[in-house]
Parts: structure tokens; sequence; C-alpha cells
């Protein structure tokens, strides 16, 4: 085809519609690239309002409108999938033999992949078809592929607008921090950008003077744009220090009445680690080329898995293709194979991981095992939701992100006999056997934490203090993002490597705007005396039983619950953090500890 002719049906199809045309023609090959075409027009179309999310993330916080920022967050992680859903049941309607003919299907794809080729974000583009392919067979046993597709594009040096590079010394310079301060290119100025640049600096010569070994620096790299996530944006960078050793380089901003401001600044591996965890809300950046992106924060956080740095910018669909391509790495170059998760049996889901693997999976059972504690059973959906809820919301630092796969198939030779029976007995519906392969209606995937009982049989007294006073945090950020988990037992938390604690398990999560705080405080019981309470529908919550809901049986680690988190215990407490949700305010979070912010 000529590219006038190109153009000239293209611009009939924008004036009548892709369904239309598709149903006109009675010509195969026509319906085809008809497909082919459509399907990448959506693709166009949700690729450019995604990415111009960050900028009206970058508007939100020049505005100091926090509001914003979070539905912007939300918006971006739900696009894709109602994107797909539209188109799915449009294609369906409009072509249903190519949801009923894989062979037809596989000539779509074909006509897709030659009009993408090329592109920077043909990987992208190739996980949207694969994923439109998926939800229209969403319901049957037809996996779908989850793989990448490559681009001539991704092996060009495009370091040189990814990041920029200023020259080093013997100590960082007033004058370098202050032009890397101006890399976010804000409308709305600095209350003091000399001031903030002096205690940047201070900051980073008395950290690097602080090492074992004194190096001076090569050179400073920073990314060229701002990484904007609720009521902040934060400067990612790097310190190359003349031996070659990387520091991290992160600056924290906000904004207030008196202008933007440095609020602290991030340089151990373990900071960079918990600003990029998965179990806060993706970061929207202004700079396009997320596969750089990713290189240069695994350069700086290389424990890290290449899928979680892509889905921490927002990328999560190029991330769930990595996290499954390193799940496959994982099992080949260990020779390892998936068990049952180490820690308690869960009565809703059944979890797997292999022994060194960085990833936990899970999936839930077709009914609960009788240890089951809240009534009547709701259903697989029903749980889903949750897990896919806490995926779309700001998880605070304090939930795990989910990453769910639809129709997935595996190698049965990645399996235990033994869990793969259970799978198979107890999970019939999401599960079955198709030759060699086991295939999953869905699975869920988190990164692997240590469950917290399991941690505390064998942490050090200082440790285990750590994450006791951690989980009390834990419970106060689930709290301000409006979730509320009912079954607050301790083997629902884990325990990262920086004894960070995440709740990882969702089946008994509530809204708490719904949740009714209530106590037995001043109760008088006789013979006949039960609370009000307990006569209300609903999820009902009493304060006062956290201690003994936790379950943890050393005396001297809830004393000291009690001592730092006193106030979870306290109606008070809780009606406070109710009536901020209510009011639509958004809460303050605690995202770095109080020692990484410049005193002024």
């Amino acid at each position: 085809m000529t590219e006038r002719s190109s153009l000239q049906k293209d611009s009939a199809t924008d004036k009548v519609g892709h369904a239309i045309l598709i149903s006109r023609t009675k010509s195969e090959s026509e319906k085809i690239e008809l497909t082919a075409r459509w399907i990448l027009q959506e693709f166009e179309t949700y690729y450019s309002e995604s990415r111009h999310i960050p900028d009206l993330a970058k508007q939100a916080f020049e505005q100091q409108d926090p509001r914003t920022s979070l539905a912007l967050s939300k918006k971006r992680l739900s696009m894709y999938s109602i994107s797909i859903r539209d188109l799915g049941l449009e294609l369906k309607e409009a072509f249903p033999l190519v949801a009923e003919n894989e062979h037809l299907w596989d000539k779509v794809q074909t006509c897709y992949l030659s009009l993408i080729e090329g592109r920077y974000e043909a990987d992208l583009a190739f996980a949207y078809i694969h994923s439109v392919r998926r939800k229209i067979n969403q319901g049957e046993w037809k996996p779908v592929e989850y793989a990448f597709s490559a681009s001539s594009d991704t092996a060009a040096d495009l370091s040189t607008i990814v990041y920029r590079s200023f020259p080093g010394g013997e100590q960082a310079s007033v004058e370098t921090i202050a032009e890397i301060l101006k890399l976010p290119k804000f409308s709305t100025p600095y209350g003091n950008l000399a001031r903030d640049a002096t205690l940047v600096a201070e900051r980073l010569n008395y950290v690097l003077s602080r090492r074992d070994q004194v190096q001076a620096i090569q050179k400073i790299e920073a990314i060229d744009a701002g990484f904007y996530r609720n009521r902040g944006v934060y400067i990612v960078g790097r310190i190359v220090l003349e031996r070659g050793n990387l520091v991290p380089l992160i600056i924290a901003l906000l904004n207030d009445d008196s202008g933007i401001y440095v609020d602290a600044v991030l340089n151990t591996e373990a900071d960079a680690h918990n600003l990029f965890s998965s179990t806060l809300a993706n970061f929207n950046v202004t700079n396009p080329y997320y596969h750089e992106l990713t290189t240069f924060l695994h350069s700086i956080m290389p424990k890290r898995p290449s899928g979680l740095h892509y889905s921490t910018i927002g990328f999560n669909h190029v991330g769930k293709v990595a996290v499954m391509s390193e799940l496959q790495d994982e099992l080949a170059r260990t020779n390892e194979v998936l068990e049952t998760a180490i820690g308690f049996r869960g009565t809703v889901a059944i979890g797997f991981s292999a022994p060194s693997s960085a990833y936990n999976l899970k999936i839930i059972r077709d009914k609960p095992t009788a240890g089951y504690k809240w009534g009547e059973f709701e259903g697989i959906d029903s749980v889903l939701t949750k897990y896919g809820r806490v995926h779309e919301i700001n998880r605070t630092g304090s939930m795990l992100d989910n990453i769910i796969y639809y129709n997935l198939k595996l190698d049965e030779a990645w399996f235990d006999p033994e869990l793969l029976e259970e799978l198979l007995r107890e999970a019939s519906k999401s599960i079955s056997l198709q030759g060699d392969a086991v295939v999953f209606k869905y699975l869920i995937v988190q990164r692997r934490m240590t469950p917290l009982p399991v941690f505390l049989e064998t942490a050090s007294p200082t440790d285990a203090e750590i994450a006791i006073v951690n989980l009390g945090y834990c419970i106060k950020n689930n709290a301000a993002a409006n979730i509320f988990n009912k079954d607050l037992d301790a083997r629902n938390y884990g325990v990262s490597r920086m004894l960070k604690v995440f709740l990882y398990d969702y089946d008994a999560l509530e809204p708490f705007t719904g949740v009714k705080i209530r106590t037995n405080k001043d109760v008088v019981y006789g013979e006949e005396d039960t609370p009000d309470w307990y006569f209300e529908d609903g999820v009902v919550f009493l304060p006062e039983e956290i201690e003994a809901g936790l379950r943890i049986p050393n005396r001297s680690l809830v004393e000291l619950f009690r001592e730092v988190h006193g106030d979870l215990l306290t109606t008070e407490y809780w009606e406070r953090i109710q009536n901020d949700l209510w009011a639509g305010r958004v809460p303050s979070l605690r995202v770095y500890p109080e020692s990484r912010k410049l005193l002024r």
C-alpha cells in the first residue's frame, strides 16, 4: 500500500469508524488490517494520555493540589484496564470470528507487529495487543503468552536526554547542586534556592566524609525529570566516586506558600529501596524513556528486580512481562521448583515460591479452610477485587503491590508435585492441566517477604523491636489510605530486608470509612448485658482488642507496641482518621526517616 493510499484509508476510518468498516467489507484480509489498525489506534490513544499525566502531576505539585495528584495516580493505573476492556468488547462484537479463530488472530497480530516495528514503545504496544486478546478470551482456558517484542530504538544511546552529568571534585559544590535543583523546570519558584543548595551540599559532603574510604567525586549524574507522587517530587541521581562506586542521590522536594523547598536528602541504598518500593503509589516521571530510566534506577538499587523498577515508574505492563521473565530465569538458574510458601497456611489463599526467588505467588482456594472466620465466603472474584483495589490505590508504603496475571501458562516441571496436587485439588476453578503445562485463569504475584511471626522467631532483640514498631506504622498508614484489615493477626504481615513491615494478605480488607468504631470500656457486664454494637450490621472494630488480635506471644514486644503506638488502642485516634477521610483531606505519610530531613 502506498503512503498516500494509507493516509486516505486512515482518514476514511476516522470518519466512519473501524467497527463499521469491518462490518461492510467481505474481504478477510481487509478485516485483518482494519482490526490491527484499530488496536493500534486505541493503544496510541492510551499511550498519549498516559504520557500526559506526568505533566499534569507536575502542575498539581506546583499548585499545591495533592488531591489531584492522587487522582492522577489512580487514573493512570486504571486507564490501561479500561482501554483494553472497552476495545475487547467492541472487537468481539464487530469481528466475532477473531475471538474464536486463533489462526485469524495470529494474522491480526502479524499485521499489527509490522505497524509497530521500530517504535520505542513497541514492547508496550505488543503487551497491549496481548492484553486485548486475553480480555477477549476472559473466562476461557486460553492462555496468552506474556512476552516482549524487541524494538530497534531501545539500542540507541539515549543517556544524554535521560540524565545530565555534572562535574565532580573533592566535594559537591553549591553551584552544582543548584543546577541539579533546576532540573524539573518548575514554573513555581523555590522559596530560597541558594539556601537549599547550600544545605544539600553540606549534607552530601558530611555523608561522604563518613564513608570508610573517603573518595573524591568523579561526577554527579541526575535524571532530567521530576518524579512526582502524592504531595512531593523527587530529583533522582547518583554520585560516581573516583573508584567507580555509586552513591544514590535523591532529593525530596515539597511546596508550600513560601515556595518550593528541599525537605530531605536520601543517600543510602536502603533509602532508595524504601522510596521506590512497590508498596507505594507509582511515580509519574516527566521523561518518557522508561527503559533507560529503569536501567538508571537499577544502578542505584541493583538488588531490586528490573520488573519492579518498571512498575514503580508506572509501566506496570512492561513490568509484568519482565517479572515473568525473571521468574523463569530464577528457576532455570537455580534448578529449584515452586514449593509451598513458608509460614502459616492461608485459609483463603495458597502461597508458593521457589526457595531463593524474589517473588511469592498466590492462588485463591475454591472455598476457605475450616479456620475461616468471616461468615459466608463471597467467592474468588470478591477476593480478586480486593487485591485489584490495592493495586489501584495509594499503598502508603505499607501494602505490597500485586501483579495479577490472567490466562497464564506455566511449565508443569516448575512445580513440586505435592504443591501441584494441592493446587489442583483446592483451586480447581482457577487451575487446570493442559498437556505438560499448568494453566491459571489468574495468578497473583507479590514481592517476597518473611512472614512477621517467622521473622520474630529468629530475629535479634533489636531487629524484633524495630519490626514491631514498624508494624504500628504499617497499620497507621493503611488506615490513612482508607484500608482496614479486619484480620489484624500478625501472620498477615511481612518483613523486608530493611526491616519494614507490610500487609500482604488482602482477603479481609474493608474500606475504613465504612467501619464502625466501638468500645467495650464503658460496658458494665451483668447476666443479661450485651453491648449495643453486638447487634449492628457491617464491620465493627474495637481498638482495645488490637493487642490480642495481633497474637504476638512475646510480652515485651507487646509492651513496646503499646508504648510507641498506644494511640492505636483508643477510639479517638481511629475516629480522627475516619473524620479526615470523610472530609476528603489527604493525610500526610511517613515516607522517609526524620533523620534524612534537612535542619533549617
